[in-house]
């Protein structure tokens, strides 16, 4: 099915609600379900670490081969109709995933196998996704602006996901913190995800693209790659960066459940951490235009690194002081996420004219790649700090416990982001730096 063209705006405004669709599963997958492993399936902390580690990692396989899949074998019928077959699979994929299946050894396989189903599914459609934001426009600008807008409904993605998810579960399934409520709640994000990522499908086009050369090698895209230092740069700070939010925002709902003694207050915080993220992106979009987006980097993780500090030197010790600490924290980070997504289509530009080969897929194959290595492991760091202090679900923690899963939260996030500024500082997508290369290209 195709409909007629739209204006370009609101072309680029349609294929950004996508995100909308794809953050309902990942932010379902990021905010809710190693928690949903201990807190309503029972799995101990270590196992549940380990599954979601190992399907982090796996999801990044997935990925990367997806983007080289993507580079060899463009679809006949363009990149919109990827979208529409694979997102029936996507929306069943995670219904399984959060199907209590028991946790004896084959209701446990049968998790492990939901969730890389999942992991699947996902990268086989997110991926092309993501390479069809270097086709809708070639403009900087109109990338930028994508960018800003995917977040925007990534955002709200987020504050439905982070707000309804319990509710959703006790009014469907009748007790909100079981794991049957969990899946009511899947059940209905899976099915407005599938109708939305079919919408998008259907009425996307892109911009008429030079005629490529046949696809290069995967030894040849990768050897581009590792020569791409925006590329590697990039990468290796958000790598940095993914751990330090990683940690943080898994922590969420456990800090509140065990420290402070509120369930509904830690869903509250997770909502409004949404809120404020749609109301940071256009501040960051306008920032970015004075001060290039490389050096918003450095202004958002410096910032990030003395809130840090602070929740380090001085202890939360009330539900709202907690909510707005994570608030403030949340509106920085968005910079963060910002300008890493505004500067990746751009390092495609920059590899072609180092290497001279133009690998689109294979950027953001490798980028989720390493995208889900880092939160596979800043989740493996998580469950060995939470782990080696003795944290056991469902039971009240002791002061030596709790005090050491607070200094996992606080430390390893500072540490982390004091290491991206440092790799970020090597990349060379500064102000203007994109423009000089295109027209180094045109040439």
């Amino acid at each position: 099915m195709t409909l007629s063209p739209l204006p370009m705006k609101a072309r680029l405004i349609l294929f950004a609600f996508g995100d909308f669709a794809f953050n309902l599963y990942w932010q379902s997958i990021m905010l809710f379900l190693l928690f949903y492993y201990t807190d309503a399936l029972g799995l101990p902390m270590a196992t549940a670490a380990a599954i979601y580690t190992a399907a982090s990692i796996w999801d990044g396989i997935a990925s990367f081969v997806a983007g080289e899949v993507t580079d060899r074998r463009p679809p006949k019928r363009g990149y919109g109709r990827v979208l529409m077959l694979g997102s029936v699979p996507l929306g069943l994929a995670c219904v399984l995933t959060y199907a209590p299946l028991g946790t004896g050894p084959v209701g446990l396989a049968l998790v492990v196998i939901g969730h890389l189903l999942f992991r699947t599914a996902y990268a086989a459609i997110n991926v092309p996704y993501l390479a069809m934001g270097a086709r809708i426009s070639t403009d900087s600008r109109d990338r930028a602006f994508v960018a800003g807008a995917r977040m925007l409904f990534g955002t709200l993605a987020w504050v439905v996901v982070a707000r309804g998810t319990v509710p959703i579960g006790a009014w469907i399934g009748g007790d909100a913190v079981a794991a049957q409520g969990f899946l009511w709640a899947a059940v209905l994000f899976a099915a407005l995800g599938t109708a939305i990522l079919m919408l998008v499908g259907a009425t996307y086009r892109e911009v008429a693209m030079p005629a490529a050369p046949a696809p290069p090698s995967m030894r040849a895209s990768i050897a581009s790659l590792c020569a791409n230092r925006a590329f590697v740069t990039l990468n290796l700070a958000m790598m940095a960066m993914i751990v330090a939010v990683t940690v943080l925002n898994k922590s969420v709902l456990y800090y509140f459940k065990y420290f402070l003694g509120s369930d509904d207050a830690g869903q509250s915080a997770l909502a409004w951490m949404g809120v404020v993220s749609g109301v940071a992106v256009p501040l960051w979009m306008l920032l970015q235009r004075w001060l290039g987006t490389r050096a918003l980097w450095f202004v958002a993780a410096c910032a990030c690194m003395a809130g840090l500090a602070l929740f380090a030197t001085v202890h939360m010790k009330t539900p709202l002081a907690m909510q707005l600490f994570l608030v403030g924290m949340q509106a920085l980070i968005v910079g963060l996420h910002f300008a890493y997504w505004a500067m990746l289509p751009n390092t495609i530009e920059y590899g072609e004219q180092a290497t001279g080969l133009r690998v689109e897929g294979a950027v953001f194959g490798a980028a989720a790649l390493l995208q889900r290595v880092a939160i596979g492991v800043a989740t493996a760091i998580l469950g060995l700090g939470f782990d080696s202090a003795g944290y056991v679900a469902n039971q009240a923690q002791s002061e030596a416990t709790l005090a050491a899963m607070r200094w996992t939260i606080a430390l390893v996030p500072l540490g982390a982001l004091g290491v991206s500024c440092a790799v970020m500082w090597l990349n060379p997508l500064g102000k203007g730096a994109h423009a000089r290369i295109l027209k180094g290209l045109a040439r």
